[in-house]
């Protein structure tokens, strides 16, 4: 049997209102947690929105990003599934990843 101590966990990455569907404007919000006293690393963020072709969306969410998540009071969406990748670090340097499906109904 393998010794299982020291093992550890890279962030988690957890949506808040799972509803479905969602109506556009929506308050977005996601919830990062780090394990063993890590810290998120906030320059580690990246959001993609994962289409042909990607496109990153970091750029647009860095003026709503907190060590505790991402949080945008009104996000406009176009009607659809929208796919999208949230990738993280701790201080650590574990990485956290997940992706979230936006299903925007009129």
């Amino acid at each position: 049997m393998a010794d299982r101590r020291g093992i550890t966990r890279g962030p988690k990455i957890k949506l808040l209102d799972e509803r479905e569907p969602v109506h556009s404007p929506m308050h977005l919000q996601i919830m990062f947690e780090s394990f063993g006293g890590a810290k998120i690393d906030l320059d580690s963020v990246k959001v993609t929105y994962l289409r042909n072709p990607n496109v990153d969306l970091t750029p647009r969410i860095k003026p709503f990003l907190q060590s505790a998540g991402i949080d945008i009071p009104d996000v406009e969406l176009p009607v659809g599934e929208h796919m999208v990748r949230i990738d993280v670090k701790d201080s650590d340097g574990r990485i956290g990843s997940t992706s979230i499906l936006l299903k925007v109904a009129p």
